[in-house]
């Protein structure tokens, strides 16, 4: 394990075992509720566990189209040796950059799987937030955040890692540029 690449040490320690949770946890709601909109309150008011299909994207976009499996899965394909790519290329030059890659993996590898699985055909989500303020900016949400699943926190969290990376990245390059003159 000491020779393994720090990159396949974060699919096998970090992507692998997210991915797993994230097809155990959707199991174990299509094994709770056994049709599409139930739901249970887990704090009252605020977070409910639900089962959502979901053949679209974030948000629920292009849910229901008929090509939307096809389409997404094509797109998390793409995505997936994109970053394989971008990271033989060295374009993961930090830590912080790494771990997001390996959320990436872990997230698009997670939701690719639902969209493939004989019988299945969506992605299951079912953490349901009703957030304060929510309905003021979406009316018809009636206060629901739409619901998500564990790679899609994965995905989230990547984003987020990559943007604070690619900040601290920039100040390090103003600075080093400013020693040199």
């Amino acid at each position: 394990m000491k020779n393994l690449p720090f990159f396949l040490k974060l699919i096998l320690f970090l992507s692998l075992p997210l991915f797993a949770i994230d097809q155990w946890t959707k199991w174990a709601i299509l094994q709770r509720f056994p049709a599409p909109g139930m739901h249970e309150p887990v704090v009252d008011g605020f977070f409910n566990l639900v089962r959502v299909h979901n053949t679209g994207m974030a948000f629920g976009l292009f849910n229901g189209n008929p090509y939307a499996n096809w389409i997404f899965g094509a797109i998390g394909i793409a995505a997936m040796g994109l970053i394989f790519l971008l990271w033989r290329k060295g374009l993961f030059p930090d830590r912080l950059s790494q771990f997001a890659g390996a959320l990436l993996i872990a997230g698009i590898l997670g939701n690719f799987t639902d969209r493939i699985l004989p019988g299945r055909g969506y992605v299951v989500d079912f953490l349901d937030f009703k957030l304060p303020l929510y309905d003021k900016l979406v009316p018809s949400s009636g206060g629901h955040f739409p619901s998500f699943n564990v790679a899609d926190s994965c995905i989230c969290v990547a984003a987020g890692l990559l943007i604070i990376s690619s900040i601290l990245q920039a100040r390090a390059e103003k600075r080093a540029g400013k020693v040199e003159n």
